[in-house]
């Protein structure tokens, strides 16, 4: 079977979550109920800039994203999020 290939449009972030580990500090095991999802992700796709202005992520950068800005997708039974990238906040370098 064909993969799919995401393309965002103008202004818009494909990203994959990074997970967190499952082990506190202290060494307690977090059941995935219990766990927050990551605001922290890898960028898949960049879509072409906003307003004739280019992009300032790039793919493969990992960046940290608002917490209730994207939008969860199936892609190939891999979720990823699509966001505008004015909801990425920072880049981890």
């Amino acid at each position: 079977m064909a993969k799919t290939t995401l393309t965002p449009l103008a202004g818009y972030v494909v990203i994959k979550r990074v997970e967190e580990a499952s082990k506190t500090a202290t060494g307690i095991f977090l059941t995935d109920s219990a766990k927050e999802k990551p605001q922290k992700g890898e960028v898949l796709a960049v879509g072409a800039g906003k307003e004739d202005k280019a992009p300032q992520v790039k793919v493969g950068q990992i960046v940290y994203f608002k917490k209730y800005g994207p939008t969860e997708i199936d892609l190939d039974g891999v979720d990823v999020l699509l966001l505008e990238e004015d909801d990425v906040l920072a880049i981890l370098e």
